[in-house]
C-alpha cells in the first residue's frame, strides 16, 4: 500500500526529486494548530450528522490532541514524502488510532482543508499585527507628548519649507498607522469566511452541517459557492497589499530616521541597543535596523507582486500554483511583525536633539511664508506679498544673514506695510502656533490630534 493517502490510483512511487519539489511541509507546518483545530471541528460535525460514529469522533479528537502535544513538545517527525501538514497529521492520526483515523477525511478535500487552515491562520495573524500596530502608535503618542513644544523644520523636496512641531511630525505617522490598522480590519473580514465543506470544488454528497463548523471555529460568514471557496485567495492578496502599504510607511519613517541620525541633520540619536558599529571605523554608529526595515520593504512588495502574478490567469477551481500562496505570505507576516516590534522599541528609545532642530529652524528661511502672510494681513494681495518676501530672502542670502537679523528700517525699504510687530510675526513659535487651522501644526491642533488618538485607544 502506498504511504501517500492518495496513492491508490498509482502503480509507481513518486520520484524523490518530485517529492522534494512539490512538498510544502517545510513551510506549511507552521499551520499545524489551525489544521488540528479545523479537523477537530470537522470530526465533531461528522458525528453530529451521524456520518461517522460518536466513538470514532472521540478517538479522532483524542488522537489529534495527542499529536498537537507532540508537535508543541518537538517530538513529531515531519515527512517530506507526505507532502504537507494535512497529510502528515492524518497519517500520524491513523498510525495512532487505527481505522477511525481514516474516517476523518470523509466529506472534505485537501483543497477546502488548506483553504480553511489558511483562513484561520491569516485571521489570527491579522489580530497579532493589529496589536503590534497599536503598540507602535502608543509609542508615537508618548513621544509626541514628551516632545510637544519642540520645533523643527518641515520639508518639501527635502528642502526646509516651514517650521512645524516635532510632535506634529510624529503624529503624522500615528494617522498613517491608523489607516493601516483599518485596512487590516478589512483583511480580517475577508479572512473570516469559512470554506470547509466545499470539498475539492463541488461540495459533497454527505449531509454535512457547515454552519455548525463555522460556529465551532468562530467564523462570521460561510462561502456560498464551492468553486469560489477553494479558489479564493483575495484575502491573501489583501493581506499582502495591506502589509506592503504598512511596510512603505515604515520605510518612509526609516528613511527619515536615517537622515535625522546623520551628522548633517543630527536631529535625533538612536539608543545604542538599536545600532551597530563599523569593523574599520571606530567612530561609526550606524542605524542598521531602520536600514534593514527599509530593505525588507522590497521583499513584502515582491510577495504581493508574485501572488498577483500567480492568480492572474488561473482557471477555476484549485490548481497546484496556489501552493505558492504560503511562502510569501508567511515571510511577509514575519517581516511585518518584526518591523513593527522593533520600531516600537526604536521610537521609545530615541533621543531628540532639540537644540539642533531649533538651530535648523532659525538659520534658514522657513519663515518666509509667514512673512508673506504678514503682508497679506496688512492689506497686500498675496502675489505681491510673495514677491516682496522673495526679494527679502534674496537680499539676506547675498548678505549672509537671515530675516530675523534685518532691522525694521531694512524691512521698510521693501514695503511700508512692515511695522514693529514683524520680528514677533516671524519667530518660529509664532509661525507654528498661528497655523491653527484644523489639522495644522499649532500646539492646540497637535493636542487635539493626541486627544483623538487616545479616544481611538479607548474604543
Amino acid at each position: 500500500m502506498s504511504e501517500k493517502l492518495w496513492g491508490g490510483r498509482f502503480e509507481k512511487s513518486t520520484d524523490e526529486m518530485i517529492n522534494d519539489f512539490q512538498a510544502s511541509i517545510n513551510f506549511d507546518k507552521r499551520m499545524y494548530r489551525e489544521d488540528i483545530e479545523g479537523s477537530i471541528a470537522h470530526a465533531k460535525m461528522l458525528a453530529k450528522q451521524k456520518i461517522i460514529s460518536a466513538e470514532d469522533s472521540e478517538k479522532i479528537i483524542s488522537g489529534l490532541k495527542k499529536i498537537l502535544a507532540q508537535i508543541e513538545e518537538g517530538k513529531f517527525n515531519f515527512s517530506v514524502a507526505l507532502e504537507d501538514i494535512h497529510m502528515n497529521i492524518e497519517k500520524a492520526l491513523t498510525d495512532e488510532i487505527g481505522e477511525a483515523g481514516g474516517r476523518l477525511h470523509t466529506a472534505r478535500s485537501r483543497n477546502d482543508q488548506v483553504a480553511l487552515d489558511t483562513h484561520l491562520y491569516v485571521r489570527k495573524q491579522v489580530e497579532e499585527i493589529q496589536k503590534l500596530i497599536r503598540e507602535l502608535q502608543k509609542n508615537f503618542v508618548a513621544a509626541a507628548k514628551k516632545n510637544l513644544r519642540i520645533i523643527m523644520p518641515g520639508y518639501t523636496h527635502l528642502q526646509r519649507a516651514q517650521p512645524i512641531l516635532f510632535s506634529h511630525h510624529l503624529m503624522a505617522y500615528f494617522f498613517m498607522l491608523q489607516r493601516d490598522f483599518e485596512r487590516f480590519c478589512g483583511v480580517r473580514k475577508r479572512a473570516d469566511i469559512m470554506p470547509l465543506g466545499a470539498g475539492a470544488l463541488a461540495g459533497t454528497t454527505f449531509p454535512i452541517d457547515r454552519k455548525f463548523v463555522a460556529e465551532e471555529l468562530n467564523f462570521g460568514d460561510i462561502y456560498l459557492n464551492s468553486l469560489d471557496a477553494v479558489s479564493d485567495r483575495d484575502y491573501i492578496l489583501e493581506f499582502l497589499s495591506a502589509a506592503s502599504i504598512l511596510m512603505i510607511h515604515l520605510s518612509r519613517l526609516s528613511e527619515e530616521i536615517i537622515l535625522w541620525c546623520s551628522r548633517e541633520f543630527s536631529f535625533v540619536e538612536l539608543d545604542d541597543a538599536h545600532c551597530t558599529g563599523s569593523s574599520m571605523m571606530p567612530q561609526k554608529k550606524n542605524p542598521d535596523v531602520p536600514e534593514l526595515i527599509r530593505g525588507k520593504t522590497g521583499r513584502v512588495i515582491g510577495h504581493l507582486m508574485a501572488m498577483l502574478t500567480t492568480v492572474k490567469a488561473l482557471p477555476l477551481a484549485y490548481n497546484k500554483d496556489l501552493q505558492e500562496d504560503k511562502e510569501g505570505l508567511f515571510d511577509a507576516i514575519d517581516t511585518v511583525k518584526f518591523s513593527l516590534a522593533v520600531f516600537a522599541e526604536i521610537i521609545s528609545g530615541m533621543k531628540v536633539r532639540e537644540k539642533n532642530m531649533r538651530r535648523a529652524v532659525e538659520e534658514d528661511f522657513s519663515n518666509a511664508t509667514d512673512l508673506a502672510d504678514y503682508l497679506v494681513k496688512k492689506g497686500l494681495p498675496f502675489r505681491q506679498a510673495h514677491e516682496i518676501s522673495g526679494k527679502l530672502v534674496h537680499h539676506c542670502i547675498e548678505r549672509g544673514i537671515y530675516l530675523k537679523d534685518l532691522s525694521l528700517d531694512e524691512f521698510k525699504d521693501f514695503s511700508d506695510k512692515f511695522a514693529e510687530d514683524i520680528h514677533h510675526a516671524i519667530k518660529p513659535e509664532t509661525c507654528v502656533n498661528s497655523r491653527n487651522s484644523l489639522g495644522g501644526t499649532s500646539q492646540k491642533q497637535v493636542e487635539m490630534q493626541i486627544e483623538k488618538a487616545e479616544e481611538i485607544f479607548a474604543n
